[in-house]
């Protein structure tokens, strides 16, 4: 029997509690439920397919979209994640991703001791 696959809220609260113990600024911005279902108020062309996470230390800012084991990236969240490559780190992360996401952020620390 295999474990139940995580959610992907869990999963982002696992990503948020490694960035928080590294000392990252991070945000997250929330759908609310409207009459009309789900939704996240935004404006501009970057505004669908935002990505989950925004991160920030020092020099380095990361845009992360994160997605549950199966879950697929959309055409609006590749193309903001495309835009936002020039300017930034930009990653899509799973679960499975866990090791490279802990180096990512890790990445910054060794920098500074050095």
């Amino acid at each position: 029997m295999s474990a139940p696959a995580i959610t992907e809220a869990d999963f982002q609260k696992q990503v948020t509690d490694l960035a928080e113990l590294l000392h990252w600024q991070w945000a997250h911005f929330r759908p609310a439920e409207t009459s009309k279902g789900w939704r996240t108020p935004v404006s501009g062309p970057l505004g669908k397919g935002f990505p989950d996470l925004v991160l920030v230390k020092g020099p380095r800012l990361i845009f992360a979209e994160l997605k549950r084991d199966g879950g697929k990236v959309t055409a609006d969240q590749l193309d903001v994640l495309a835009v936002f490559a020039d300017a930034a780190e930009t990653y899509v992360w799973r679960p499975a991703d866990f090791d490279e996401i802990q180096s990512a952020l890790q990445t910054i620390e060794k920098a500074l001791k050095s």
